[in-house]
Protein backbone atom coordinates (compact mmCIF):
# COMPACT_ATOMS: atom_id res chain seq x y z
CA UNK A 1 0.00 0.00 0.00
CA UNK A 2 1.02 3.38 -0.60
CA UNK A 3 1.54 5.78 2.67
CA UNK A 4 -0.64 8.41 2.82
CA UNK A 5 0.65 11.78 3.43
CA UNK A 6 -0.25 14.76 4.93
CA UNK A 7 -1.31 18.15 2.82
CA UNK A 8 1.70 20.26 4.29
CA UNK A 9 3.97 17.58 4.19
CA UNK A 10 6.63 16.83 1.26
CA UNK A 11 5.74 15.69 -1.92
CA UNK A 12 5.99 11.64 -2.41
CA UNK A 13 7.63 12.59 -6.18
CA UNK A 14 10.77 14.22 -4.86
CA UNK A 15 9.78 17.75 -5.67
CA UNK A 16 10.32 19.62 -2.15
CA UNK A 17 7.48 20.79 -2.24
CA UNK A 18 4.47 20.56 0.29
CA UNK A 19 2.01 17.61 -0.73
CA UNK A 20 -0.77 19.98 -1.14
CA UNK A 21 0.44 22.30 -3.86
CA UNK A 22 1.99 19.46 -5.63
CA UNK A 23 0.30 15.67 -6.06
CA UNK A 24 -2.82 16.04 -3.56
CA UNK A 25 -5.02 17.15 -6.63
CA UNK A 26 -3.53 13.95 -8.61
CA UNK A 27 -3.64 11.60 -6.45
CA UNK A 28 -7.33 12.42 -5.93
CA UNK A 29 -8.02 12.34 -9.71
CA UNK A 30 -6.10 8.38 -9.37
CA UNK A 31 -8.56 7.47 -6.61
CA UNK A 32 -11.56 8.60 -8.50
CA UNK A 33 -10.63 6.77 -11.23
CA UNK A 34 -9.26 3.46 -8.82
CA UNK A 35 -12.87 3.37 -7.44
CA UNK A 36 -14.20 2.96 -10.56
CA UNK A 37 -12.19 -0.07 -11.06
CA UNK A 38 -9.29 1.25 -13.49
CA UNK A 39 -6.54 0.32 -13.79
CA UNK A 40 -3.95 3.46 -12.20
CA UNK A 41 0.15 3.66 -11.80
CA UNK A 42 1.56 3.48 -9.22
CA UNK A 43 3.94 6.42 -7.69
CA UNK A 44 7.07 4.61 -8.28
CA UNK A 45 5.89 4.52 -12.48
CA UNK A 46 5.29 8.65 -12.06
CA UNK A 47 8.37 10.49 -13.21
CA UNK A 48 9.35 14.01 -11.59
CA UNK A 49 10.37 16.95 -13.43
CA UNK A 50 14.23 16.26 -12.23
CA UNK A 51 13.46 13.07 -13.63
CA UNK A 52 12.17 13.85 -17.23
CA UNK A 53 14.58 16.16 -18.19
CA UNK A 54 17.23 13.43 -17.32
CA UNK A 55 14.97 10.93 -19.42
CA UNK A 56 14.87 13.69 -21.95
CA UNK A 57 18.91 14.18 -21.96
CA UNK A 58 19.15 10.76 -22.94
CA UNK A 59 17.00 10.96 -24.97
CA UNK A 60 18.66 13.77 -27.44
CA UNK A 61 21.69 11.79 -27.31
CA UNK A 62 19.87 8.47 -28.18
CA UNK A 63 17.65 10.84 -31.57
CA UNK A 64 21.39 11.59 -32.43
CA UNK A 65 22.61 8.14 -32.48
CA UNK A 66 19.68 7.05 -34.96
CA UNK A 67 20.50 10.24 -36.52
CA UNK A 68 24.00 9.32 -37.32
CA UNK A 69 22.91 5.85 -39.07
CA UNK A 70 20.35 7.38 -40.85
CA UNK A 71 23.20 9.44 -42.42
CA UNK A 72 25.38 6.46 -42.98
CA UNK A 73 23.39 3.41 -43.46
CA UNK A 74 23.08 2.12 -47.42
CA UNK A 75 23.42 -0.71 -49.77
CA UNK A 76 26.36 -3.28 -48.83
CA UNK A 77 27.02 -2.44 -45.19
CA UNK A 78 26.71 -4.84 -42.81
CA UNK A 79 24.49 -5.15 -39.77
CA UNK A 80 27.79 -5.32 -37.88
CA UNK A 81 28.83 -1.90 -39.22
CA UNK A 82 25.54 -0.32 -37.64
CA UNK A 83 26.28 -2.16 -34.46
CA UNK A 84 29.80 -0.38 -34.82
CA UNK A 85 28.18 3.42 -35.43
CA UNK A 86 26.20 3.10 -32.91
CA UNK A 87 28.37 1.54 -30.07
CA UNK A 88 30.93 4.49 -30.73
CA UNK A 89 28.95 7.16 -31.58
CA UNK A 90 27.22 6.60 -27.96
CA UNK A 91 30.01 6.10 -26.35
CA UNK A 92 31.45 9.58 -27.83
CA UNK A 93 28.45 11.21 -26.73
CA UNK A 94 29.14 10.26 -23.34
CA UNK A 95 26.54 7.47 -23.02
CA UNK A 96 26.22 3.59 -23.15
CA UNK A 97 23.87 1.98 -25.28
CA UNK A 98 21.16 -0.25 -22.79
CA UNK A 99 21.15 -3.60 -24.98
CA UNK A 100 24.84 -4.61 -24.44
CA UNK A 101 25.13 -7.37 -22.80
CA UNK A 102 21.33 -6.74 -21.35
CA UNK A 103 20.19 -9.95 -20.46
CA UNK A 104 23.08 -11.51 -22.54
CA UNK A 105 21.91 -9.38 -25.67
CA UNK A 106 25.37 -9.60 -27.57
CA UNK A 107 25.43 -6.09 -29.15
CA UNK A 108 24.31 -2.46 -29.13
CA UNK A 109 21.49 -2.84 -31.25
CA UNK A 110 19.13 -4.53 -32.29
CA UNK A 111 19.05 -4.87 -36.54
CA UNK A 112 15.91 -6.37 -38.15
CA UNK A 113 15.51 -7.07 -41.39
CA UNK A 114 12.46 -8.17 -43.69
CA UNK A 115 10.75 -10.62 -41.52
CA UNK A 116 12.98 -10.11 -38.88
CA UNK A 117 9.96 -8.61 -36.33
CA UNK A 118 12.38 -7.48 -33.29
CA UNK A 119 15.71 -8.36 -31.56
CA UNK A 120 17.74 -9.05 -34.88
CA UNK A 121 21.26 -9.44 -33.86
CA UNK A 122 23.78 -7.89 -35.76
CA UNK A 123 26.23 -9.69 -37.58
CA UNK A 124 29.34 -9.33 -40.20
CA UNK A 125 27.87 -11.63 -42.08
CA UNK A 126 24.42 -9.79 -42.73
CA UNK A 127 24.78 -7.80 -45.62
CA UNK A 128 21.70 -4.95 -46.29
CA UNK A 129 20.99 -6.16 -50.04
CA UNK A 130 19.03 -4.72 -52.49
CA UNK A 131 14.87 -4.18 -51.88
CA UNK A 132 15.62 -4.79 -47.98
CA UNK A 133 13.48 -3.10 -45.08
CA UNK A 134 15.19 -2.76 -41.50
CA UNK A 135 14.29 -1.75 -38.46
CA UNK A 136 17.40 -0.27 -36.40
CA UNK A 137 16.38 -0.17 -32.70
CA UNK A 138 18.35 1.92 -30.56
CA UNK A 139 18.64 2.34 -26.22
CA UNK A 140 20.55 4.75 -24.69
CA UNK A 141 21.46 4.75 -20.72
CA UNK A 142 22.65 8.81 -19.98
CA UNK A 143 23.84 9.46 -16.44
CA UNK A 144 21.21 6.55 -14.88
CA UNK A 145 18.32 7.43 -17.31
CA UNK A 146 17.23 5.42 -20.10
CA UNK A 147 15.79 6.13 -23.36
CA UNK A 148 14.76 4.14 -26.42
CA UNK A 149 13.73 4.93 -30.08
CA UNK A 150 13.38 3.39 -33.73
CA UNK A 151 13.46 3.71 -37.40
CA UNK A 152 12.93 1.60 -40.66
CA UNK A 153 14.93 1.80 -43.48
CA UNK A 154 14.21 1.44 -47.01
CA UNK A 155 17.35 -0.08 -48.88
CA UNK A 156 17.58 0.40 -52.43
CA UNK A 157 15.11 -0.39 -54.88
CA UNK A 158 12.09 -2.01 -52.10
CA UNK A 159 9.10 -3.05 -53.79
CA UNK A 160 5.83 -0.94 -53.60
CA UNK A 161 4.47 -3.40 -51.18
CA UNK A 162 7.12 -3.38 -48.99
CA UNK A 163 7.19 0.64 -48.86
CA UNK A 164 3.79 0.72 -48.33
CA UNK A 165 4.00 -1.58 -45.35
CA UNK A 166 6.80 0.66 -43.89
CA UNK A 167 4.87 4.23 -44.45
CA UNK A 168 1.40 2.58 -42.87
CA UNK A 169 3.70 1.06 -40.00
CA UNK A 170 5.05 4.93 -39.54
CA UNK A 171 1.60 6.25 -39.24
CA UNK A 172 0.34 4.00 -36.78
CA UNK A 173 2.79 5.45 -34.43
CA UNK A 174 1.57 8.99 -35.27
CA UNK A 175 -1.91 7.85 -34.53
CA UNK A 176 -1.17 6.30 -31.81
CA UNK A 177 0.87 9.76 -30.35
CA UNK A 178 -2.93 11.53 -31.36
CA UNK A 179 -4.22 9.29 -28.96
CA UNK A 180 -2.45 10.54 -26.17
CA UNK A 181 -4.51 12.63 -23.97
CA UNK A 182 -3.89 13.04 -20.21
CA UNK A 183 -6.17 11.07 -18.06
CA UNK A 184 -7.20 9.02 -21.10
CA UNK A 185 -5.95 5.25 -21.93
CA UNK A 186 -3.31 3.04 -23.23
CA UNK A 187 -6.09 1.28 -25.19
CA UNK A 188 -6.80 4.93 -26.53
CA UNK A 189 -3.84 3.96 -28.30
CA UNK A 190 -4.20 0.52 -29.06
CA UNK A 191 -7.27 1.04 -30.91
CA UNK A 192 -6.19 3.70 -33.22
CA UNK A 193 -2.76 1.58 -34.17
CA UNK A 194 -4.74 -1.21 -34.76
CA UNK A 195 -7.76 0.04 -36.49
CA UNK A 196 -5.04 1.55 -39.33
CA UNK A 197 -3.07 -1.13 -39.31
CA UNK A 198 -6.58 -3.79 -39.96
CA UNK A 199 -7.68 -0.95 -42.48
CA UNK A 200 -5.14 -1.36 -44.51
CA UNK A 201 -5.13 -5.42 -44.52
CA UNK A 202 -1.95 -5.82 -42.27
CA UNK A 203 -2.05 -7.11 -38.56
CA UNK A 204 -0.28 -6.13 -35.38
CA UNK A 205 1.49 -8.63 -33.27
CA UNK A 206 0.60 -9.72 -30.06
CA UNK A 207 3.10 -11.01 -27.68
CA UNK A 208 5.45 -8.06 -27.80
CA UNK A 209 4.32 -4.54 -26.79
CA UNK A 210 5.69 -1.24 -25.98
CA UNK A 211 6.56 -0.35 -22.37
CA UNK A 212 7.56 1.85 -19.96
CA UNK A 213 10.91 3.23 -19.49
CA UNK A 214 13.07 5.84 -18.04
CA UNK A 215 14.56 4.68 -14.61
CA UNK A 216 15.25 1.22 -16.41
CA UNK A 217 15.11 -0.13 -19.84
CA UNK A 218 12.19 -1.60 -19.45
CA UNK A 219 9.13 -0.79 -16.48
CA UNK A 220 5.84 -1.07 -16.32
CA UNK A 221 3.17 -0.70 -18.06
CA UNK A 222 3.55 -3.61 -20.66
CA UNK A 223 2.07 -1.49 -23.57
CA UNK A 224 -0.28 -3.76 -25.72
CA UNK A 225 -1.63 -2.77 -29.71
CA UNK A 226 -4.55 -5.52 -29.16
CA UNK A 227 -6.38 -3.57 -26.47
CA UNK A 228 -9.74 -1.27 -26.95
CA UNK A 229 -10.16 2.36 -26.35
CA UNK A 230 -11.45 3.11 -23.03
CA UNK A 231 -9.10 0.35 -21.36
CA UNK A 232 -6.08 -0.51 -20.00
CA UNK A 233 -3.83 1.64 -17.69
CA UNK A 234 -5.03 5.45 -17.20
CA UNK A 235 -2.39 8.30 -18.47
CA UNK A 236 -1.64 9.89 -15.96
CA UNK A 237 0.99 12.85 -15.94
CA UNK A 238 4.62 11.60 -15.49
CA UNK A 239 3.80 8.47 -17.22
CA UNK A 240 6.44 7.60 -19.84
CA UNK A 241 6.74 4.84 -22.08
CA UNK A 242 7.05 3.90 -25.68
CA UNK A 243 4.85 3.33 -28.71
CA UNK A 244 6.72 0.78 -30.78
CA UNK A 245 3.35 -1.51 -32.86
CA UNK A 246 5.16 -4.33 -34.82
CA UNK A 247 2.84 -4.25 -37.83
CA UNK A 248 2.87 -7.95 -40.01
CA UNK A 249 2.08 -7.88 -43.62
CA UNK A 250 0.71 -11.54 -43.00
CA UNK A 251 0.03 -13.56 -39.83
CA UNK A 252 0.37 -11.56 -36.72
CA UNK A 253 1.67 -15.20 -35.21
CA UNK A 254 5.64 -14.35 -34.73
CA UNK A 255 8.54 -17.27 -33.58
CA UNK A 256 11.89 -16.88 -31.59
CA UNK A 257 14.85 -18.20 -33.20
CA UNK A 258 15.76 -21.51 -30.90
CA UNK A 259 19.28 -21.41 -31.60
CA UNK A 260 20.10 -17.06 -30.43
CA UNK A 261 17.13 -17.33 -28.62
CA UNK A 262 16.55 -13.08 -29.16
CA UNK A 263 15.72 -13.16 -33.48
CA UNK A 264 11.81 -12.65 -33.44
CA UNK A 265 9.96 -13.43 -36.92
CA UNK A 266 6.84 -13.49 -38.40
CA UNK A 267 5.54 -17.01 -38.70
CA UNK A 268 4.86 -16.87 -42.16
CA UNK A 269 7.80 -15.25 -43.25
CA UNK A 270 6.23 -12.22 -44.70
CA UNK A 271 7.91 -8.62 -43.94
CA UNK A 272 7.41 -6.70 -40.61
CA UNK A 273 8.19 -2.92 -39.85
CA UNK A 274 7.98 -1.02 -36.65
CA UNK A 275 8.72 2.68 -35.93
CA UNK A 276 9.08 3.53 -32.29
CA UNK A 277 9.17 6.89 -29.75
CA UNK A 278 8.97 7.49 -26.83
CA UNK A 279 6.86 9.95 -24.87
CA UNK A 280 6.15 11.05 -21.41
CA UNK A 281 2.24 12.30 -20.38
CA UNK A 282 1.74 15.74 -19.91
CA UNK A 283 -0.95 17.57 -18.29
CA UNK A 284 -1.59 18.77 -21.85
CA UNK A 285 -0.83 15.85 -24.10
CA UNK A 286 2.54 14.21 -24.25
CA UNK A 287 6.02 15.27 -25.17
CA UNK A 288 7.75 13.03 -27.39
CA UNK A 289 11.46 11.92 -25.74
CA UNK A 290 13.65 10.04 -28.33
CA UNK A 291 12.16 9.18 -31.69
Amino acid sequence: MEMKIGRNDACWCGSGKKYKKCHCDFDEILQEHKILGEIVPSRELIKNKIQIQGIKDSGVINTAVLDYVAENIKLGCTTEDINKWVHEKTVELGAIPAPLNYRGFPKSVCTSINEVVCHGIPSADIVLKDGDIVNVDISTIYKGYFSDASRMFCIGNVSDEKRKLVDVAKETVQRGLAAVKPWGHLGDVAQAIKDLAHENGYTVVREIGGHGIGLEFHEDPWVSYTTDKGTDMLLAPGLCFTIEPMINMGTHRIVTDSKDGWTVRTADGKPSAQWEIQIVVTDNGCDVISH
